[in-house]
């Protein structure tokens, strides 16, 4: 069985043996592949955009509701106060300190 003969018909051989040309058709035509698929890409985005829906119109948007839906708190919370001896706190000490929220002081302007 003789591979010289696959080896002599092979694309890296003809390539070597032709030259810069054929290595520069090669390149040109995957360069126009790959322009080619670019356009079709932008021609296939605008056509699948074209059949999608209108963006509503400013009469036809949802009305604003009557009352508030969510209710937003704000508020001094605990200090963060850690160990005066400087001692590093482990992450279990830490948990969730500082989250707890507090109470406002009852002034006697307030009351009114």
């Amino acid at each position: 069985m003789d591979v010289t003969n696959g080896a002599r018909d092979s694309l890296a051989v003809v390539l070597a043996d032709d030259g810069p040309g054929a290595v520069g058709v090669i390149v040109g035509i995957v360069g126009l592949a790959v322009v080619i698929l670019l356009i079709g890409g932008f021609w296939f985005g605008m056509r699948r955009r074209d059949k999608e829906s209108r963006p509503p119109r400013p009469e036809e948007q949802p009305l604003r509701p009557d009352h508030r839906t969510e209710i937003q708190e704000s508020g001094r919370h605990h200090a963060d106060r850690f160990p005066e001896d400087g001692r590093a706190m482990t992450p279990y000490e830490l948990s969730d300190r500082g989250n707890e929220v507090i109470p406002p002081q009852e002034d006697d302007d307030r009351r009114d």
